[in-house]
Protein backbone atom coordinates (compact mmCIF):
# COMPACT_ATOMS: atom_id res chain seq x y z
CA UNK A 1 0.00 0.00 0.00
CA UNK A 2 1.43 3.61 -1.16
CA UNK A 3 1.28 6.31 1.15
CA UNK A 4 -1.06 8.88 0.94
CA UNK A 5 0.31 11.98 -0.73
CA UNK A 6 -2.13 14.79 1.07
CA UNK A 7 -2.92 14.65 4.74
CA UNK A 8 -6.16 12.24 4.94
CA UNK A 9 -7.75 14.90 7.18
CA UNK A 10 -6.88 17.59 5.09
CA UNK A 11 -8.55 15.60 2.39
CA UNK A 12 -12.04 14.73 4.65
CA UNK A 13 -11.76 18.37 5.83
CA UNK A 14 -12.18 19.74 1.97
CA UNK A 15 -15.02 16.72 0.88
CA UNK A 16 -16.92 17.26 3.78
CA UNK A 17 -17.01 21.27 3.20
CA UNK A 18 -17.60 20.81 -0.47
CA UNK A 19 -20.36 17.97 0.66
CA UNK A 20 -22.13 20.63 2.87
CA UNK A 21 -22.05 23.38 1.09
CA UNK A 22 -23.63 20.79 -1.99
CA UNK A 23 -26.74 19.96 0.56
CA UNK A 24 -27.05 23.56 2.00
CA UNK A 25 -27.41 24.72 -2.21
CA UNK A 26 -29.71 22.05 -3.02
CA UNK A 27 -31.76 22.50 -0.29
CA UNK A 28 -32.19 26.00 -1.74
CA UNK A 29 -33.24 25.12 -4.84
CA UNK A 30 -35.05 21.60 -4.35
CA UNK A 31 -38.94 22.17 -3.57
CA UNK A 32 -40.06 21.52 -0.16
CA UNK A 33 -43.15 20.16 -1.42
CA UNK A 34 -44.83 17.00 -2.90
CA UNK A 35 -48.39 17.00 -4.48
CA UNK A 36 -48.39 20.71 -3.11
CA UNK A 37 -47.82 20.10 1.17
CA UNK A 38 -44.44 20.39 2.94
CA UNK A 39 -41.89 17.15 2.03
CA UNK A 40 -38.37 17.00 2.42
CA UNK A 41 -37.77 16.03 -1.17
CA UNK A 42 -33.80 18.25 -0.73
CA UNK A 43 -33.02 15.69 2.32
CA UNK A 44 -34.05 12.94 0.03
CA UNK A 45 -32.10 13.83 -2.96
CA UNK A 46 -28.85 14.19 -1.49
CA UNK A 47 -29.07 10.92 0.62
CA UNK A 48 -29.77 9.31 -2.75
CA UNK A 49 -27.08 11.31 -4.46
CA UNK A 50 -24.85 10.73 -1.93
CA UNK A 51 -25.60 6.63 -1.60
CA UNK A 52 -25.05 6.25 -5.53
CA UNK A 53 -21.40 8.36 -5.46
CA UNK A 54 -20.39 6.40 -2.42
CA UNK A 55 -21.24 2.88 -3.67
CA UNK A 56 -19.43 4.29 -6.80
CA UNK A 57 -16.12 5.08 -4.93
CA UNK A 58 -16.21 1.87 -2.69
CA UNK A 59 -16.92 0.03 -6.06
CA UNK A 60 -13.84 2.08 -7.38
CA UNK A 61 -11.54 1.45 -4.82
CA UNK A 62 -11.76 -1.93 -4.07
CA UNK A 63 -11.19 -3.30 -7.33
CA UNK A 64 -7.79 -1.23 -6.99
CA UNK A 65 -4.77 -1.33 -5.49
CA UNK A 66 -5.00 2.12 -5.16
CA UNK A 67 -7.49 4.90 -4.41
CA UNK A 68 -7.37 5.78 -0.82
CA UNK A 69 -7.40 9.87 -0.98
CA UNK A 70 -10.12 9.50 -3.61
CA UNK A 71 -11.87 7.28 -0.77
CA UNK A 72 -11.43 10.15 1.77
CA UNK A 73 -11.91 12.89 0.34
CA UNK A 74 -15.20 11.84 -1.99
CA UNK A 75 -16.34 8.63 -0.12
CA UNK A 76 -15.88 10.00 3.80
CA UNK A 77 -15.84 13.77 3.09
CA UNK A 78 -18.35 14.81 0.54
CA UNK A 79 -20.67 12.45 0.89
CA UNK A 80 -20.82 12.72 4.72
CA UNK A 81 -21.00 16.04 4.03
CA UNK A 82 -23.70 15.76 1.54
CA UNK A 83 -26.17 12.91 3.29
CA UNK A 84 -27.37 13.55 6.45
CA UNK A 85 -29.08 11.13 8.47
CA UNK A 86 -30.00 13.45 11.20
CA UNK A 87 -31.97 15.54 8.98
CA UNK A 88 -34.00 12.44 7.52
CA UNK A 89 -34.55 11.85 10.85
CA UNK A 90 -35.52 15.31 12.49
CA UNK A 91 -37.76 15.60 9.01
CA UNK A 92 -39.77 12.50 9.96
CA UNK A 93 -39.91 13.64 12.91
CA UNK A 94 -41.52 16.81 12.52
CA UNK A 95 -43.89 14.88 9.80
CA UNK A 96 -44.95 12.94 12.89
CA UNK A 97 -45.60 15.27 14.97
CA UNK A 98 -47.72 17.34 12.71
CA UNK A 99 -49.45 14.31 12.09
CA UNK A 100 -48.32 13.33 8.66
CA UNK A 101 -48.20 9.71 9.53
CA UNK A 102 -48.45 8.41 5.52
CA UNK A 103 -46.14 11.24 4.55
CA UNK A 104 -43.13 10.33 7.44
CA UNK A 105 -43.68 6.35 5.89
CA UNK A 106 -43.47 7.50 2.88
CA UNK A 107 -40.26 9.30 3.72
CA UNK A 108 -38.78 6.44 5.35
CA UNK A 109 -39.31 4.42 2.90
CA UNK A 110 -37.92 6.16 -0.11
CA UNK A 111 -34.90 6.99 2.00
CA UNK A 112 -34.09 3.62 2.92
CA UNK A 113 -34.88 1.41 -0.37
CA UNK A 114 -33.66 4.20 -2.97
CA UNK A 115 -30.71 4.90 -1.13
CA UNK A 116 -29.71 1.23 -0.91
CA UNK A 117 -30.73 1.15 -4.48
CA UNK A 118 -28.37 3.45 -5.19
CA UNK A 119 -25.67 2.48 -2.99
CA UNK A 120 -26.08 -0.89 -4.96
CA UNK A 121 -25.88 0.51 -8.68
CA UNK A 122 -23.35 3.09 -7.42
CA UNK A 123 -21.03 0.01 -6.49
CA UNK A 124 -21.85 -1.83 -10.00
CA UNK A 125 -20.62 0.98 -11.60
CA UNK A 126 -17.49 1.56 -9.72
CA UNK A 127 -16.72 -1.76 -10.17
CA UNK A 128 -17.18 -1.55 -14.12
CA UNK A 129 -15.07 1.74 -13.87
Amino acid sequence: MRALLINPYVLVFVGGGIGSLARYVAGRLIPATLAGTPFPNAILVVNILASFVLGAVVGWVITRSAGEEARLLIGVGFCGGLSTFSSFSYDTLVLLQNGRLVAALLNIVLNVVICLLASFSGLWLGQKL
